[in-house]
């Protein structure tokens, strides 16, 4: 079983849970349990095997799609790639144990950090009471989204998202809120992200209600409702915990 706890070797650095899990997936490869080709168990018997839970199964599985030793199919399941075993002979996906990490932040672990400060940011940007052009932009730019089925969409999506969020900061006008919500929408950037959320937030209907939820939290703000402000940010950040990192 994977341990939640993180053990330190000397100068290596602590790999997070989806990291073990992918790494444990790997040697299930290397070994011929899950062969070329061949379905994997599902999240909830990947999870249970391996002691964890299922945010970690999602986030392990689209860090080995990533890689290309896993292969997804909606509906059908996650399959090993038929040359999963040539990419893991040649080394290109292993992990790095240095001193300094490489890995991407844990989608879900991200989304908790989210949620103890965006209400906050909220309800200090409402405290001013200002519209914003940057932040108009970037719901503008997702307003004209009605579907996400390109990769170009799917990038102009993930871009105005993560960016508004982060100017909602901006708005702020406080430096050190500002480095953090930074910090935050690099995370939001990286290709795990990216992967977890085009494969959990991918029909119109979806596309709808998020772009309808970022308009509430922005006039919240300008209106200088703060309650609503913070309100209305929590449940967006639980919506997309639902959508992408399901318990």
């Amino acid at each position: 079983m994977v341990s939640a706890r993180f053990e330190l070797e000397g100068n290596f650095r602590p790999l997070q849970i989806y990291e073990q899990v992918s790494e444990k997936i790997r040697a299930e490869i290397r070994c011929g349990r899950f062969l070329p080709d061949a379905r994997l168990p599902s999240e909830r018997e990947l999870a249970t095997l391996f002691g964890v839970g299922r945010p970690a199964v999602r986030e392990a599985i689209g860090a080995l799609q990533n890689e290309g030793l896993v292969i997804t199919k909606r509906n059908s399941g996650t399959y090993v790639a038929p040359g999963a075993n040539q990419i893991l002979a040649s080394g290109r996906n292993e992990l790095s144990r240095t001193g300094e990490s490489t890995s991407d932040f844990s989608p879900s672990a991200t989304l908790d950090v989210r949620l103890v400060l965006e209400p906050a940011i909220a309800r200090r940007a409402a405290a001013h009471k200002q519209r914003d052009p940057l932040a108009e932009h970037y719901l503008a730019q997702m307003e004209t989204l009605t579907d996400v089925a390109t990769p170009e969409e799917r990038a102009l999506w993930n871009n105005s998202d993560r960016l508004f969020h982060r100017q909602l900061a901006v708005m702020t006008g406080d430096v050190l809120l500002i480095k953090f919500a930074e910090e935050i929408s690099s995370a939001m950037d990286q290709s795990l992200w990216k992967r977890l959320k085009d494969d959990g937030i991918y029909d119109p209907a979806r596309i709808r209600l998020y772009v309808a939820e970022h308009r509430l939290i922005y006039e919240a703000i300008v209106c200088g409702d703060a309650d609503a402000a913070a309100f209305y940010i929590e449940q967006h950040i639980h919506r997309v915990q639902r959508d992408i990192a399901p318990q």
